[in-house]
């Protein structure tokens, strides 16, 4: 098992800013839900957010903010997660959106698995598209990772595609299991699939 980090770095403009994950659904945040999903997956587990992290001290996770300013994109919090990975002498890292609370069980093994068979450093999760937050990175990759931020990607696939990135495919049915709540229309069909 590997650890995991989980990517809350965004600024939920569609949600009318805030902490997404910190929303509640089905009587705990979104965070919670996402964090027990994730816990038995994953070694231990890190949170990229940005501003303050004594919002997050309830949940006893370390907090790792973006390693480069102007809120990048995901590709920052995958970056900061490696660095506090090789802190640590760990291999790869998986990482996980925080507005995603129904993501598979199965999904660290997937990754993993999908990485070995098609011999490729990196994986990304899909349905009927790719879901690049979702995703196996090594660590030796994270300083071709700080310059291409530095560089001003941001495209999580321009990034991965150069690199090769094997897919792990999940099934679609009943629903979506990457579906992330953006809005306050998702967090109502959120309550309604949990």
């Amino acid at each position: 098992m590997i650890p995991g980090v989980i990517l809350a770095g965004g600024l939920a403009r569609r949600m009318g800013g805030g902490d997404k994950s910190l929303r509640v659904l089905g009587g705990r945040t979104i965070l919670s839900h996402v964090i027990d999903r994730l816990a038995p997956q994953v070694s231990d587990m890190a949170l990229n957010a940005n501003g303050d992290a004594a919002r997050f001290a309830p949940y006893g996770l370390p907090v790792l903010p973006d390693p480069v300013g102007e809120f990048p994109g995901p590709l920052a919090g995958v970056l900061a997660g490696l660095d506090w990975a090789a802190e640590r002498g760990t291999d790869a890292i998986v990482t996980v959106a925080a507005d995603t609370p129904f993501f598979p069980g199965t999904l660290a093994a997937d990754l993993q698995a999908a990485a070995r068979a098609e011999r490729q450093p990196i994986a990304l999760a899909a349905t009927d598209g790719r879901h690049p937050t979702f995703g196996l990175w090594p660590t030796s990759l994270r300083e071709d990772l700080r310059a291409a931020l530095r560089d001003g990607v941001r495209k999580v696939v321009q990034w991965t595609d150069a690199h090769g990135a094997a897919t792990a495919t999940f099934a679609a049915e009943p629903f979506d299991p990457f579906f992330n709540i953006n809005t306050p229309e998702d967090l109502t069909r959120a309550e309604a699939l949990l």
